[in-house]
This record gives C-alpha cells, structure tokens and sequence, in this order.
C-alpha cells in the first residue's frame, strides 16, 4: 500500500484544523476528480508503520481536531488493510478526536460491516459525479454524495446523515 501525501495542517476536509492523509490508488477514474495524482497504485510513497506513527503524532498537536483519510480511495481492497490500521491506532491513541474518511463505496452496499467502520466518526461516501457538481455543498463535491454519522448510522442501523 502507498499514500500520496500528508497535511499537517488542513482546513478544508471536515471541521476544524486536521491532519489529512491522501492515500495512493484509485480504480474509479472519476470525471474531473480533484486528485488525479492519486489514482496509480505505483505512486506516491510506502505506506508503513513509520507512517501511521508519523500521523499520530502530528494528530498529538492540541490545535488538531481530528484525521481525514482521503484518496485515491483508501478503501479500496489494496488499500483498505492499511486504512484499517490507520484508523485504529488513531482511535486507541486518540479516542477524543474525530475520523473522517472519504470514499468512492457507499455505506449500506459496501461499507457498513468493514471493520473500519467501527473506527470512523463521518464517511463522505459516493463517487463524485462531474455533472452533479456543487460548489456551494460542504465536505463533498457532487449531489450525490452523503456525509454520514457513522456512529449512528450503525447503531440505529439505517443511514443518518450529519447535522451541521
């Protein structure tokens, strides 16, 4: 598994100051994706331990809200291991801050019993679609994207959408 790279300071993917890795790989090939540069399996750099500990410590920062894990599409069957382990070191560590994650998959067909699930606050879910565009949504780009609450959506077993 590779990622692409690393934030230590975002404020465009969810609330607050985050620290966002883009993980590398993408079979979607969405129309004007907004991160090309991520869809090649080969690119970017390895993944490894040495990573994740590099991303919590930059989440340690008490400026830092939470971790957003875009893509590339980090649940993909390549990446989604990693992704996995990621997400859960992040929540032993630091169960105090929220997880986003960014996905191409949908929560009920696809998502919802991956184990990275238990770990997530708030999925983006759905391919972005070009001709659905929005510029004025927050935290997705197309209409038919959702931003679910994870935590609710499991517990009451249907898809709750995130109260902003």
């Amino acid at each position: 598994m590779r990622y692409n790279k690393i934030r230590k300071m975002d404020i465009s993917d969810g609330p607050g100051v985050r620290v966002s890795i883009f993980m590398q790989g993408c079979t979607f090939n969405c129309k004007e994706c907004f991160n090309p540069e991520t869809h090649d399996f080969s690119g970017g750099k390895e993944f490894t331990d040495g990573t994740i500990d590099k991303v919590l410590k930059l989440c340690e920062n008490e400026n830092v809200k939470g971790l957003s894990i875009l893509g590339g599409e980090p649940l993909h069957p390549n990446n989604i291991e990693g992704t996995t382990k990621l997400a859960k070191a992040f929540k032993e560590k630091l169960p105090n801050k929220n997880l986003w994650i960014w996905s191409g998959f949908t929560f009920d067909k696809d998502l919802k019993d991956k184990e990275v699930m238990k770990y997530t606050d708030v999925l983006v879910d759905g391919r972005y679609v070009d001709e659905l565009r929005n510029p004025t949504l927050k935290w997705k780009g197309s209409e038919n994207q959702r931003v679910i609450d994870v935590k609710k959506s499991l517990k009451s077993n249907e898809i709750v959408l995130l109260d902003d």
